[in-house]
């Protein structure tokens, strides 16, 4: 007799064998309708919330005219300026000239907290990472009946391409009146004195009796010839 326990043997009648072939064909089918692109709930929710939070990014023309955006303003006022760092002045004018300050929503007070938010900490300026990080920053603000996503394309629509504008330069005029005010040719007097016949300033020497140790009295007319007369005597 053996030591070990005898195995039962499931003994299964033909019914159940045919219901659990069945069973079987149903789910093959069941797989078969949902494809591979099906996925479970589960999955696809998961999916979801780890894709959320991601900004929904620009397009590729899109992100070159912001570019550029933001090396004209970084560049504006600062001959020395490689366009690659912008300062919190241009930030302001930027923001300003763009209409993200709108002195209802945004303010300039919010502009500046935000500037100084996405910078370094010893820094004075802010590279391009940092200015998309401050729009990221401004754009529920300014857009605040939007997504996030759809406010951060809106303001993206607002800076792109932009340039500084030169509010507050004075034009030149062009009217009769001005020409002849500003015409050298009609000046008399010492007014006379401090132009040249191109019209071109004297600077000191117009606006000033500079003395000469000369030994000559003024504005005498034969000065430095006495010598070149003497030599033709000999």
């Amino acid at each position: 007799m053996s030591p070990w326990p005898r195995s039962k043997q499931t003994i299964t009648s033909p019914q159940s064998s045919a219901e659990d072939q069945e069973t079987r064909s149903r789910d093959k089918r069941r797989r078969t309708r949902a494809g591979p692109w099906r996925t479970p709930n589960i999955w696809r929710q998961s999916s979801v919330l780890s894709f959320s939070h991601r900004p929904i990014m620009a397009e590729s023309s899109d992100v070159e005219q912001l570019l550029v955006a933001f090396k004209k303003f970084a560049v504006h006022g600062d001959t020395k300026a490689t366009g690659k760092e912008l300062n919190g002045k241009n930030w302001a004018k930027l923001c300003k000239d763009c209409k993200i300050i709108d002195c209802k929503n945004v303010t300039a007070t919010d502009v500046d907290i935000v500037f100084s938010k996405v910078k370094q900490r010893t820094a004075r300026v802010i590279t391009y990472e940092e200015f998309e990080r401050a729009l990221e920053e401004l754009a529920p603000k300014r857009f605040k009946g939007q997504s996030k996503e759809e406010a951060l394309q809106s303001i993206y629509k607002l800076v792109e391409g932009r340039e500084p504008t030169n509010v507050g330069v004075t034009k030149v005029s062009k009217t009769a009146a001005v020409d002849r005010l500003t015409d050298t040719a009609r000046y008399t007097g010492s007014h006379k004195e401090r132009f040249d016949e191109s019209g071109r300033g004297k600077g000191r020497e117009g606006r000033e009796e500079l003395v000469e140790n000369t030994g000559y009295v003024g504005a005498y007319k034969n000065a430095g010839t006495y010598d070149a007369k003497a030599k033709t005597d000999k």
